[in-house]
């Protein structure tokens, strides 16, 4: 009986959470992460105006803010294949307004020649 009645706890047990997520992935999604973008926005506000009314809140102001900034900034450049990505990109964005723009310049003076 034993036997019967183990069997029978891990049948019923193993269709537990897993398939009332729906899509197996995972957790069902529960509490804050459950409720739609609006709710949880309103309520992240109502926990932001209490904080300012308690004065406990964070306000960085231009000289934090323009340090925090450039310690982004450190971090990124430290990233040598990113930068060399973005100048690379940079270059290519460049080239091609150039050699747009003497494409242009040329059929205008096409134009010009045609019509004189």
């Amino acid at each position: 009986m034993a036997t019967s009645k183990e069997s029978g706890k891990s049948a019923g047990s193993s269709g537990g959470s897993a398939q009332k997520s729906g899509s197996g992935s995972g957790p069902a999604k529960r509490g804050f992460a459950a409720m739609d973008q609006n709710q949880q926005r309103e309520i992240a506000s109502k926990g932001g105006q209490a904080a300012h009314q308690k004065g406990t809140a964070h306000e960085f102001d231009s000289e934090e803010a323009r340090r925090a900034g450039q310690k982004g900034g450190e971090a990124v450049s430290r990233n040598r294949a990113h930068m060399a990505d973005i100048g690379r990109k940079g270059g290519e964005s460049r080239q091609s307004a150039n050699r747009a723009a003497s494409a242009a310049k040329a059929a205008g003076n096409r134009q010009g020649g045609k019509e004189e």
